[in-house]
C-alpha cells in the first residue's frame, strides 16, 4: 500500500538527490547533456529546494511504497504558483514516480491526493504545466478530467522547450 506523507526539512538532503535523479531518469535521454547540466546546477541545489520547502505556500510528499519512496509531489498554493497566482487555484508543480514502480498507480494515487488537497481547501480547479512531447503524461492528465487550455516557455539550458497548460476544474 501507497503512503502518502508530507517531506519535512530533516529530509532535505532526500528529496534533493530523488528530484534530480528523477529528473534525470525521464528527461536526460531527450536533452543535450549541456542543456541537463545548465538547467540542474540552477534547479537541483541545496539552498534553492531549501527556499521552495520551506514556503509556507508550497508542501512537498514523498509517496511510500514499502519502506521505499516510489515518488513524490509538489504543490503550490497562492504566490508559491509559478503563473497566475490564483488563490482558487492549486499548481501540481511536480509530479514523479520511479521507473520501477510504473503501472502500480502512484501516479494517480499523487494526482488524486493533489485533488482532494484542492476539493478540501474549497478550491475551483487544479493546473500544472506539461512538456509538449510528454506524451504519456499529456494522455495520463487527459484521462484523469484535464485539459488543455495555454502554454509557455520552458528554457532548460539555453533550450526554449514549449510545456502545455493543463487544468480540471472541481
Amino acid at each position: 500500500m501507497v503512503v502518502i506523507e508530507k517531506i519535512s526539512t530533516d529530509q532535505l538532503d532526500v528529496l534533493l538527490a530523488y528530484s534530480k535523479k528523477t529528473f534525470y531518469d525521464f528527461f536526460a535521454h531527450l536533452n543535450e547533456p549541456a542543456n541537463m547540466e545548465a538547467y540542474s546546477s540552477v534547479a537541483f541545489t541545496k539552498d534553492n529546494m531549501l527556499m521552495q520547502l520551506t514556503n509556507p505556500d508550497s508542501n512537498f510528499y514523498f509517496a511510500w511504497l514499502d519502506d521505499n519512496i516510489a515518488g513524490y509531489l509538489k504543490l503550490n498554493f497562492n504566490d508559491a504558483q509559478t503563473e497566475f497566482q490564483d488563490e482558487s487555484a492549486l499548481e501540481i508543480e511536480r509530479i514523479y514516480v520511479s521507473g520501477e514502480h510504473h503501472g502500480k498507480k502512484i501516479g494517480k494515487q499523487l494526482l488524486d491526493f493533489a485533488i482532494d488537497t484542492a476539493k478540501q481547501k474549497d478550491l475551483k480547479y487544479i493546473w500544472l504545466g506539461v512538456w509538449e512531447h510528454n506524451h504519456k503524461a499529456i494522455g495520463f492528465y487527459e484521462h484523469n478530467g484535464f485539459e488543455v487550455f495555454d502554454s509557455h516557455d520552458f528554457l532548460l539550458g539555453n533550450d526554449r522547450q514549449t510545456d502545455l497548460l493543463m487544468k480540471r476544474s472541481l
